[in-house]
């Protein structure tokens, strides 16, 4: 008797009798699709034998377990663990390509059959296989699979974060040099479109209400997210005892984050700061050298110092920070609210502003801390001062460059080369590239070892080209 016959005659019937008790939805992510329920007899086993695939051709067949064992080893070469499973995951390819799409091509539900747990995948083939969508199903069946590993309580809701399974895909695709980095530039001069707060409430729904530019950005801002956590001393051991819990977690993110990453202080700003300087540090920016001058940081700041009013039909108006005596009557969390924006910004602009300019925006958090607290007795006197002060540092730094610009016509004749090693070495600041750790670049960097020579030796370098 062959293999395959042996193995449905084990199947089959606990197939039928599954399907004969309706084993009750735990908590299923999403309201099922209508599909075609149809199982074909054939059915492929992952090599780690985790993922059963039924229905579709061969082709498919094969290529979805490829494709969920490939996603399986990646999330698992992030956070550095030995690929290993408890829960099955069964995954069922319906229709045809060609067929009429149906509301939703993916579809991932958990249920209990005789006692035992299995995590369900529905597959539709109308368009073919959706690379992407579908490796955030699995990714998001393997965070399920670990909450259900320790959990005690059945009825217990299970969800699966948007920003963290979309944060997980990112920092694969980022360690596989597949991602862009100037998307993370450009959310980070802009300060991104979502809010650290939005992120964490995103709900699957939403989340596929985003249209392909806001997906785009809410994809960078939750792998750099990932990646910061993944970054910290200790990170990947923080970071899957918070994978074992997250997805059956009831309470708020960050508190979950502070018990697994107690050395970070997570306070309301920190986790702000550490989330920019990620997006910054994967776009490419030099915090050393990529600084604003005083007429950049001045014009940042201007924007940055505004707060948001609620009106009575709800709706945000934004006033200037002289405005800051209308919040005093208002209950704390307005005030903070009011002033979340404005801190935010002042943060993302500390990495780039002109280094003077460090110690007044430390006062204006200073000042916002204070209307956020009610503690507004120095308030207008402290705004006065460092308007005073701006306007005097803005002054001193036109009359450098006037006084500069004249030396420079009127008696400049030559160029002494004073400065020649600080550019140099600004051009090597600007030039340093993060180091990788991939196989390509390991292999590259040995190369260069190997065949490294002194330029001063022939003019060239050793694979022949004209050194410069």
């Amino acid at each position: 008797m062959s293999f395959r016959v042996v193995w449905l005659l084990i199947w089959c019937p606990a197939l039928v009798a599954a399907q004969d008790e309706a084993p009750r939805a735990i908590q299923v992510a999403e309201p099922p699709v209508a599909l075609d329920l149809a199982v074909s007899p054939d059915q492929v086993l992952s090599k780690s034998g985790q993922f059963r695939v039924s229905g579709g051709d061969k082709l498919f067949r094969g290529t979805v377990t490829m494709l969920a064992e490939k996603t399986k080893d990646e999330l698992y070469h992030l956070t550095g663990e030995q690929p290993e499973w408890k829960v099955p995951v069964t995954i069922r390819l319906h229709g045809r390509p060609g067929d009429p799409l149906p509301p939703r091509s993916v579809r991932l539900k958990l249920l209990e059959v005789g006692g035992a747990r299995e995590l369900q995948l529905d597959v539709h083939l109308s368009r073919g296989i959706d690379n992407e969508n579908f490796k955030r199903a699995v990714t998001a069946a393997l965070l399920y699979e670990r909450a259900l590993i320790g959990l005690d309580d059945p009825e217990r809701k299970l969800s699966a974060p948007p920003w963290l399974v979309d944060g997980l895909r990112e920092a694969t695709d980022w360690r596989l040099l597949q991602s862009e980095p100037r998307l993370y530039a450009t959310l980070f001069k802009q300060g991104g479109l979502f809010k650290l707060d939005d992120m964490f409430s995103m709900s699957q729904p939403r989340f596929e209400q985003l249209d392909g530019a806001s997906r785009a950005a809410f994809r960078v801002s939750a792998g750099a997210l990932v990646m910061a956590l993944l970054e910290q001393p200790n990170g990947r051991d923080g970071f899957r005892a918070f994978l074992d819990e997250v997805a059956g977690f009831e309470g708020e993110v960050p508190v979950l984050m502070r018990k697994h990453f107690p050395e970070l202080n997570l306070s309301e700003t920190s986790l702000a700061k550490w989330w920019a300087l990620q997006l910054a540090n994967k776009g490419a920016l030099n915090i050393l050298t990529d600084v604003m001058s005083i007429e950049q940081t001045e014009a940042a700041l201007e924007e940055a110092l505004f707060l948001n009013f609620r009106t009575l039909e709800g709706i945000f108006q934004r006033k200037e920070l002289s405005a800051w005596p209308e919040l005093v009557g208002l209950e704390p969390q307005e005030r903070f609210a009011a002033v979340r924006p404005a801190q935010d910004a002042l943060v993302r602009l500390s990495y780039r502003c002109f280094p003077s300019y460090r110690p007044l925006l430390m006062e204006y958090q200073a000042v916002l801390d204070g209307i956020v607290k009610n503690e507004t007795a120095a308030t207008h006197e402290t705004l006065m001062r460092l308007e005073e002060t701006r306007v005097t540092m803005l002054a001193r730094s036109k009359r450098a460059r006037d006084y500069l610009d004249w030396f420079e016509i009127t008696r400049a004749r030559t160029i002494s080369g004073a400065f020649d090693d600080y550019l140099r070495l600004k051009e090597r600041l600007k030039s340093r590239t993060t180091a990788r750790d991939d196989a390509v670049s390991v292999y590259l960097d040995r190369m260069d070892e190997i065949f490294y020579r002194e330029e001063a030796d022939t003019g060239y370098d050793s694979f022949g080209f004209p050194g410069y």
